[in-house]
């Protein structure tokens, strides 16, 4: 299994890399790496219950009550959370939430604030 990027053009899987570059065959366009990278990361956009961007450093109230896994404590609705985190997985959001701790949120159970 090919991990070498999709060509950026034309979507063909059948890349290649040649000096740090990535060359496609299909349609002959070339790419740096590091734009490959950028790409990646450019494609990544985390959004909230209403469809609002969400980056680090935001502010979210949570719209529903939320158990916490292994334990008695219950996230309330419209608890506000400082300074998130964005992540990449299942739980895109790790914060700190006041008498609860560090936890890793889900961003369709946040709304910005």
């Amino acid at each position: 299994m090919s991990t070498l990027p999709n060509c950026p053009q034309c979507k063909s899987e059948f890349t290649y890399e040649d000096n740090g570059m990535y060359i496609c065959p299909e349609c002959a366009h070339e790419w740096s790496a590091s734009a490959a990278a950028e790409v990646v990361e450019a494609a990544r956009v985390v959004k909230d219950a209403n469809g609002n961007v969400l980056q680090d450093g935001d502010s979210v109230t949570v719209i529903k009550d939320l158990k916490v896994k292994g334990s008695s404590l219950v996230v309330k609705v419209g608890t506000k959370v400082k300074n998130i985190r964005l992540v990449d997985g299942d739980h895109d959001i790790d914060c700190k939430i006041d008498g609860v701790g560090a936890m890793s949120l889900k961003s369709e159970f946040v709304r910005k604030a």
